[in-house]
């Protein structure tokens, strides 16, 4: 696998795997139904780099990175990462948080911090644990559930060294 800055040749297959994690409802806070005009605003904003895997010449996943917050807030990093459901239990998504990581520390952030991992997304939970986040917050009933209703969200961050 190899991970690398997506380009706009890249953008049909990155809408692909983001419109099959959002339409789920299960992991993602992007509304179901998100146009492809919104997923372009929302995964290519200007302050973002994006990146993708590649695995077998096909994108198998992809994630962003930009400042948690403006300003004062902005040497935190904020990323958010699908993998193709084909793809899933394959280690994208670790390979993709250890490469976006090594990003943040050359870009000089001093930590990484998760807004929303939902709380029933046990995979994800665990994997970003493992990767040496910790939950600092909880919101309570934070995430709307396509099919669970409000589950609890957390806020999970870890140290750049």
């Amino acid at each position: 696998m190899t991970i690398r800055e997506a380009s706009a040749n890249d953008i049909d297959a990155i809408w692909e795997i983001f419109e099959k994690v959002v339409n789920d409802g299960d992991t993602f806070a992007f509304a179901p139904g998100t146009s492809k005009e919104s997923f372009l605003n929302l995964w290519f904003a200007p302050l973002m780099k994006t990146y993708v895997a590649v695995e077998d010449g096909q994108i198998s996943g992809s994630y962003f990175i930009k400042p948690n917050q403006p300003g004062l807030g902005a040497h935190i990093a904020n990323c958010g990462y699908i993998v193709h459901p084909a793809a899933r239990g394959k280690g994208t998504g670790g390979k993709m948080c250890k490469h976006s990581l090594g990003i943040a520390r050359e870009q000089g952030y001093r930590g990484m911090q998760f807004n929303i991992v939902v709380s029933t997304n046990t995979k994800a939970v665990e994997l970003w644990k493992k990767l040496g986040f910790r939950t600092i917050g909880i919101i309570p009933g934070g995430f709307r559930h396509i099919l669970l209703g409000y589950v609890d969200a957390y806020i999970m961050f870890r140290e750049i060294d």
